[in-house]
C-alpha cells in the first residue's frame, strides 16, 4: 500500500485534477478489500495532462495494456483525446478514467464525491453512495464482495 499511496502524493504534489475511485476509494471508507493499484477519474485535457506527467517523472511509466508495454510518451499533446489510461509506474499501477460506469464524466464524478484529508492534504474521493451505483452497473461477479463490504458501511454510519 506504501506504492500507492506515494503514487497518490505525487498527483496532489503535482495538482493533477482527480478524483480517487476503484479500490482505493473503498479501503478510505474502511473496506477490508486492498487493491494494488490506484484508480483515478480525471480530465484528460492538456493542462492536467502534463501535471499528470510531471507527476509521473521519473517513475518508468508503462502502457499496461499493450503488447510489451511501451513507454508512455512524455508529450502531453500527444494524450488529448484519450479516454483511459492504464498505466504501471516503479511504485505501483495506475489507470486513469475520463468517465466511471453508471456515475458519467469527470464534472459528474466531481459532484458526487467528497472531500477527504490524505497526506496533510485533501483530495476528492467518490462518495460511498456513488462507489456502490459505479460497482453494480460494471456488473462483475469480482465486484460483489466489494458492493456488500460498502453497503454495510454505508448502512452502519447511516445508523449511528
Amino acid at each position: 500500500m506504501d506504492s500507492t499511496r506515494g503514487l497518490v502524493r505525487r498527483l496532489i504534489q503535482n495538482d493533477v485534477s482527480f478524483v480517487l475511485v476503484g479500490g482505493m476509494a473503498g479501503t478510505i471508507y474502511g473496506s477490508s478489500l486492498v487493491t494494488e493499484d490506484v484508480d483515478i477519474c480525471a480530465p484528460l485535457v492538456l493542462s492536467n495532462i502534463a501535471r499528470l506527467l510531471s507527476a509521473l517523472d521519473g517513475l518508468e511509466r508503462r502502457w499496461r495494456m499493450l503488447p510489451k508495454r511501451p513507454p508512455l510518451t512524455t508529450v502531453a499533446d500527444e494524450l488529448v483525446g484519450y479516454k483511459k489510461l492504464y498505466l504501471t509506474t516503479t511504485v505501483g499501477q495506475l489507470d486513469v478514467l475520463t468517465e466511471i460506469a453508471g456515475i458519467g464524466e469527470y464534472d459528474t464524478v466531481a459532484r458526487r464525491s467528497e472531500t477527504v484529508h490524505l497526506s496533510e492534504r485533501t483530495i476528492r474521493v467518490l462518495s460511498i453512495d456513488a462507489l456502490i451505483t459505479s460497482r453494480k452497473a460494471l456488473n462483475r461477479p469480482k465486484d460483489l464482495p466489494g458492493i456488500a463490504q460498502l453497503e454495510a458501511i454505508r448502512d452502519r454510519n447511516r445508523n449511528q
